[in-house]
């Protein structure tokens, strides 16, 4: 069982996983990537730019590839962005209209005199402000940072310390419960703008959003950026230290375009829904570029997940593209397929999933539920794009993250003790998941830290830190994490971040943390906690410390449980082993101690 539940290929002889084959020819014949061999063997990075328009003077630009170019295509009239209030409101954007507001947004960090390659944050939920933020942003020749509204404070300043922020667009509740405290701390930070969601007066030194963009010209000139000019700034956390800024330029939308159209076969008749939040990578690659380069019609949702109502969407908003997380799909299986049952949920033509492995039996249950297989795919925060995915066309193996996209060579390779790598031929034989390097999405670097941009490289070869393997018909099978980040919803937490956090309390000697299993999540946080001398173990000390990490952190990265103890286990340089805690937690081998200094269980 545990074979299965790592991602590796079942050897049971339960019929239900089995190979899932595509045998519907209509689906076949509509697939933008109907022969995957050929279209491997002959493509090129270059045709695949030829896709997209360019800027009229020359350069490349995100906001222009995802909607200006559309309007002299005689797309301006389509919808582009249909937006679903979580009280029942909608509000629709065509494509011309969403070209008109960026380009208000555009003008207003002009107008404020926001220079080219500025950074601007994004911290707000789905709500169409975000998106205009996104494509002002890129408009003005600025970085885009998107921040997830469910951070706290801490995380919050971290990043936007380390990416310089010069401008922030949130709404006025999470200015002031999550940045106005400490704003005055970020020198840079000149401009920002408050969506107003409450009767409060606008708070010093900030700028009335909605207003702003009222006075604003619709006439923007787009920056005549450069293939390699800076457009994003994603996050992502590391095992120890503080969060990467890993660095992406705007080619990387010549990935985005061509992995949706053959990733999650999008057409540009489709009504696409992406539910990743636009604070993450995903929400940003596949929630906003993506679907608007390839013209279709995506649907932006305000509420969080409720099964009846992402039902109710899919049926009442003819769905025809879902892109969502393991996370989500387990939590629709506990609601039960009786509930699904109760929708027409026809339209749908495609299923996606990304953030962590999707295990077989959720692949198995969504074709017995809607007919049709949920499709894993796998990529990372510097790969910026899909890398290797279940096509519309082929064959799905359930458990498997499927095959590499054509412009991508995947391999699975083993570190020497010198620092280079050999590449495994074998079938099944398990190593660290390489790529070469080339593909447009590729991050250009971590913000600020050569060094450790240059240890993801060795021998040709980009190492993703993620173990994997390959069957011997191409297929690759996620196993783990080299190192011990964890993922729980769909989202990296660093270990670091969260004990860092901890150690502020003043109870608290020092702190390990770890991922462990969960249903739902795929893992949740928990927290191993020395005390110092004068502090005694207690419930009630528990409840405090975890209410401190949730204020400190957010729900969505504080740990869901803590264990007192009066030793962690460390190597003789004092580094706490967080894997050893890891296995006793989980019964699992306890591996090398040979480093271990001091230990208490």
């Amino acid at each position: 069982m545990l074979r299965l539940e790592l991602g590796i290929p079942n050897r049971r002889s339960k019929p239900s996983l089995d190979t899932i084959h595509k045998q519907d020819p209509a689906l076949l014949q509509r697939a933008n990537l109907r022969d995957y061999d050929s279209v491997y063997g002959r493509f090129s990075w270059l045709e695949a730019r030829a896709e997209l328009d360019g800027l009229p003077g020359g350069g490349l630009n995100i906001a222009f590839e995802a909607v200006d170019r559309h309007l002299a295509h005689g797309r301006s009239e389509k919808v582009a962005l249909r937006w679903l209030g979580k009280d029942g409101g909608q509000q629709d954007f065509t494509y011309g209209a969403l070209a008109a507001q960026s380009n208000r947004f555009a003008s207003v960090l002009k107008g404020f005199g926001l220079e080219r390659g500025a950074v601007v944050f994004g911290l707000m939920g789905r709500r169409p402000e975000l998106y205009l933020t996104a494509l002002g942003a890129w408009k003005n020749g600025n970085v885009f940072s998107p921040l997830f509204s469910a951070f706290g404070p801490e995380p919050l300043k971290a990043r936007m310390t380390i990416g310089r922020a010069q401008a922030l667009v949130t709404t006025d509740r999470l200015y002031s419960r999550k940045v106005a405290a400490w704003r005055s701390e970020l020198p840079d930070l000149r401009l920002v703008l408050l969506l107003r969601t409450t009767d409060k007066a606008l708070p010093p030194d900030t700028v009335d959003l909605t207003a702003a963009l009222a006075e604003a010209s619709e006439v923007f000139e787009i920056a005549e950026t450069e293939p390699e000019d800076r457009a994003l700034l994603h996050f992502t956390s590391g095992t120890t230290g503080k969060p990467k800024g890993a660095i992406h330029v705007h080619e990387a939308v010549v990935a985005h375009h061509i992995t949706g159209r053959y990733a999650l076969d999008l057409h540009p008749g489709d009504v696409y829904w992406c539910t990743a939040d636009p604070g993450w990578v995903t929400g940003t690659s596949y929630g906003i570029v993506a679907p608007l380069t390839n013209g279709v019609t995506m649907i932006v949702d305000e509420a969080e997940f409720d099964a009846e109502r992402w039902y109710g969407i899919i049926q009442d908003r003819k769905v025809t593209v879902w892109y969502t997380a393991p996370t989500a799909i387990r939590m629709l299986m506990r609601a039960g397929r009786g509930v699904a049952d109760r929708y027409d949920l026809s339209s749908l033509r495609f299923l996606a999933s990304v953030g962590e492995p999707l295990n077989p039996e959720a692949v198995v249950w969504s074709q017995e539920t809607f007919g049709k297989p949920f499709h894993d795919n796998w990529w990372q925060t510097e790969t910026g794009g899909i890398m290797i995915a279940n096509f519309a066309a082929e064959d799905v193996k359930p458990g498997s993250m499927g095959r590499p996209l054509p412009g991508i060579t995947a391999g699975i390779v083993e570190r020497r003790p010198d620092g280079g790598v050999e590449e495994i031929a074998k079938p099944m034989a398990m190593g660290e998941l390489a790529l070469r390097p080339g593909w447009p999405s590729m991050m250009r670097g971590y913000l600020d830290e050569e060094a450790r941009y240059q240890k993801c490289f060795a021998d040709g070869w980009y190492l993703s830190g993620d173990l994997a393997m390959r069957d011997s018909d191409g297929y690759f099978w996620f196993v783990g994490r080299a190192d011990d980040v964890i993922k729980s919803a769909g989202h990296l937490i660093g270990p670091f971040e969260v004990e860092s956090a901890l150690m502020e309390h003043p109870a608290v000697a020092e702190v390990g943390v770890i991922g462990i299993p969960d249903e739902t999540a795929g893992e949740v946080v928990k927290a191993y906690v020395g005390l110092k001398p004068q502090f005694e173990a207690s419930d009630a000390l528990r409840r405090e410390l975890l209410g401190h990490a949730r204020k400190r952190l957010g729900p969505a990265v504080a740990p869901r449980d803590i264990a007192f103890r009066a030793n962690l286990p460390k190597t003789r340089s004092g580094k706490i082993m967080r894997r050893l805690l890891k296995a006793r937690e989980l019964g699992l081998p306890e591996g090398d101690l040979s480093t271990l200094e001091s230990d208490e269980r």
